[in-house]
């Protein structure tokens, strides 16, 4: 029997980031960001295009003060360490990192990737930290979202089917 993959090794701090890229040096950096509650295929789809664009993927995961600041006091469904597990066992996934605050620039000016992904929903000049990211030397890009597909739909079909 094959000895697991140890999931927990790919959640790390801003500390462990940091020594990483200072290794990695060589190598892009892609960094996303999201609250990902309920983990669906437009998360898989666009996390696996986000991840085509560098050489390791970063995912900053809101924490749940976060994302209840965010998205209201009745979120988030999933706890962040449950969250963060799910995203470090996309093989595609190579770190998640949880922060604090509303939005990921602190950790963003820390790690400054070399390239910032978001989803289409978003227009480039208005990303939070692509400012950063662009006057680095990096570029931002957005990728396409799987249409029908967002963790607010789900949770308010379930309340409908409730």
């Amino acid at each position: 029997m094959k000895k697991p993959f140890n999931i927990d090794s790919k959640i790390v701090t801003i500390e462990d980031l940091l020594q990483i890229k200072e290794e990695r040096k060589n190598e892009q950096m892609v960094f996303s960001n999201g609250c990902f509650d309920i983990l669906h295929v437009g998360h898989v789809r666009y996390l696996n295009e986000a991840r085509s664009f560098g050489d390791y993927l970063v995912i900053g995961l809101n924490s749940d003060r976060s994302v209840r600041q965010l998205k209201g006091p009745d979120r988030p469904i999933n706890q962040q360490d449950s969250r963060a597990v799910m995203l470090a066992a996309l093989a595609f996934v190579d770190y998640v990192v949880i922060f604090d605050e509303e939005t990921p620039l602190v950790l963003i000016q820390q790690l400054l990737p070399d390239i910032l992904v978001k989803g289409s929903d978003y227009d480039p000049k208005d990303i939070v930290g692509g400012k950063e990211v662009i006057a680095n030397g990096g570029k931002v890009v957005t990728v396409p979202l799987v249409e029908g597909f967002s963790s607010t739909k789900i949770i308010n079909k379930l309340k409908d089917q409730a």
